[in-house]
Parts: C-alpha cells; sequence; structure tokens
C-alpha cells in the first residue's frame, strides 16, 4: 500500500499531514507518491518537510508532466529534488498520457523519453515509468515505443476490469506482467470513496480486489488519521480474494462498470495539451475525498 501525495496535502493542517506520513512510516507504508504540480508543488514542498530526517525509509516516487520535452521535464525534476528536500528519486514517472498523439511527443526529438535517460545516466533518479487513467491503448503504445520502462501506474478496480472498452486490467496489465514492469495501482474506490458511499461495495471490498491482482502496490488516498488507521487495517488483515469472491464481485458491479459511472476520469473530454487535461482532472476531483 502506497500513500497519497495528492490527498495527504489535503490533510486538515501542514501539521497533520506531517504526523500522517510519520505514522504511516512507522506503521510500513513506505512507498510514498506524489506529482510535480499537485497543489502546484506544495503537496511536494510538504512531503519534503515530512521526510526530513526520514528519507531513506521510503521508496519516494514523484511525477511529471507538463510540456512533455526533454528541458521543461528536467527543469521539473529540478524543482521536485528541489521541494521534496532529496538528491535522487526513486521512481520518476511521466505523468498522465492522455492518447496516442501524447506519446508520439513524448517519444519524438527532444520529448520527455530523454529527460528520463538522462536523469538515469545521472543517477538522480533510479527507476523511471508512466501513468494514465484516460485510454489503455497510450499505455500499450508508450510500452512499444521502445525504451525499458521500470514501473507503470494505472487505475485498477473491479469498475475498470468490468469496463471492456477501456479496461488497464484487461488491456495493458497482462503486457506489463509479460514485460516485467512493475504495476502501480491507483484509483480502486473510483478516485473519489463514491462508489462506498452510494453502498456499492465497502472500501475493504475495493481495495482487496486490486491487492489480489498481480500488483507492486496500491496507491491509496489518506488526508487523516482515521483514514490512515481504516487503510492500514485492511492492509494488515489482507488476504487475497478468491477467483470465486472477484468474480462474484465484478458481477454485483458489472452495471456501474459498463458505463464508467464511477470512473470519471475515462469520460472527461480530454484535450491532447497535457497541461489542460491536468487542469481538467483537477477541476473535477476538487472537492473529492480520494486522490
Amino acid at each position: 500500500m502506497a500513500l497519497g501525495g495528492h490527498t495527504l496535502a489535503r490533510a486538515g493542517s501542514e501539521e497533520e499531514s506531517i504526523r500522517i506520513a510519520h505514522e504511516a512510516i512507522d506503521s510500513g507504508i513506505t512507498f510514498f507518491d506524489n506529482a510535480w504540480d499537485y497543489h502546484r508543488g506544495k503537496a511536494e514542498e510538504l512531503m519534503g518537510r515530512a521526510l526530513k530526517g526520514k528519507r531513506d525509509k521510503v521508496f519516494l516516487m514523484t511525477k511529471f508532466g507538463q510540456g512533455r520535452s526533454k528541458d521543461a521535464s528536467m527543469k521539473m525534476l529540478e524543482d521536485s529534488l528541489r521541494r521534496l528536500g532529496t538528491d535522487r528519486i526513486d521512481l520518476w514517472q511521466i505523468h498522465s498520457i492522455q492518447n496516442e498523439k501524447d506519446v508520439d511527443v513524448i517519444y519524438g526529438a527532444g520529448g520527455a523519453i530523454e529527460a528520463l535517460e538522462l536523469a538515469k545516466k545521472q543517477g538522480r533518479i533510479r527507476y523511471a515509468g508512466f501513468t494514465g487513467h484516460r485510454e489503455p491503448k497510450a499505455h500499450l503504445k508508450m510500452l512499444a515505443g521502445g525504451f525499458e520502462f521500470d514501473a507503470s501506474q494505472m487505475p485498477l478496480s473491479v469498475f475498470d476490469g468490468g469496463y471492456k472498452n477501456k479496461s488497464y486490467q484487461q488491456e495493458v496489465l497482462p503486457e506489463l506482467i509479460k514485460r516485467g514492469v512493475a504495476v502501480l495501482g491507483m484509483k480502486s474506490l473510483g478516485g473519489n470513496g463514491r462508489p462506498v458511499r452510494d453502498g456499492v461495495l465497502t472500501s475493504e471490498e475495493a481495495i482487496r480486489y486490486v491487492l489480489s491482482l498481480p500488483v507492486s502496490t496500491l496507491v491509496v488516498g489518506i488526508d487523516s488519521p482515521d483514514y490512515l488507521r481504516k487503510n492500514l487495517k485492511v492492509a494488515q488483515a489482507y488476504e487475497p480474494m478468491l477467483m470465486d469472491e472477484m468474480i462474484a464481485l465484478e458481477q454485483r458491479c458489472t452495471e456501474y462498470a459498463r458505463t464508467a459511472r464511477y470512473e470519471w476520469y475515462k469520460r472527461l473530454d480530454y484535450r491532447d495539451d497535457g497541461s489542460e487535461s491536468d487542469r481538467l482532472v483537477r477541476a473535477a476531483a476538487a472537492d473529492e475525498k480520494f486522490a
């Protein structure tokens, strides 16, 4: 289980965010997620303060995306390193791949792939990856482009598994396993917790379902000590779902999965420009509890 940096920065106060981060580390949650543009950089700054004196206890991941060029990406790396108070990022990921045209820009001359190559060569990152939550085919094109990625992050949930037109579980997960690329799950509760609030399933069912897939970790949104302890309880008592259990849950959620009702990020009218897409995502999730 990984701690989501977007939601951590939305706790009641900076002091509470830091307390949550420290309790997470002490309790065994040591994969920390963040991104250059979360809360206009404040999420990284806050996490950097939380990790002061504790940096070596966590696997630190952050993401970058605006501009998609090598030069812009390297500038964002400098920002992230400064904000996070570290000289290395364990996993640096291209953020929010939108579509196949986006992939062409990233792989093009002077594109973000060149930034990944340079940052690795310089030793400022250990591993390289990419994320996305809109279009599985863009994930497949990124994997086929020639760069050897170490990890990929994507939405995995019982709803994604049943959304046959855009299912990361059905289309991308097998390819990642085949290539030996680490699978990072996110949005097990749809990115906002609404399916739980609507009584469609419990948070324990949602989390257990994703953890029962071949994932390396699952990023969860935590903005209070109470949410941290509830998630810890699920993780500590975790037992993989049996196949019959997974199928039964999928069947129970078929109606919602088929229409992407709880996967709003797949239904947004994204534009090709990465920064605009990020703005739309932030606007859509502005009042949500879970990153």
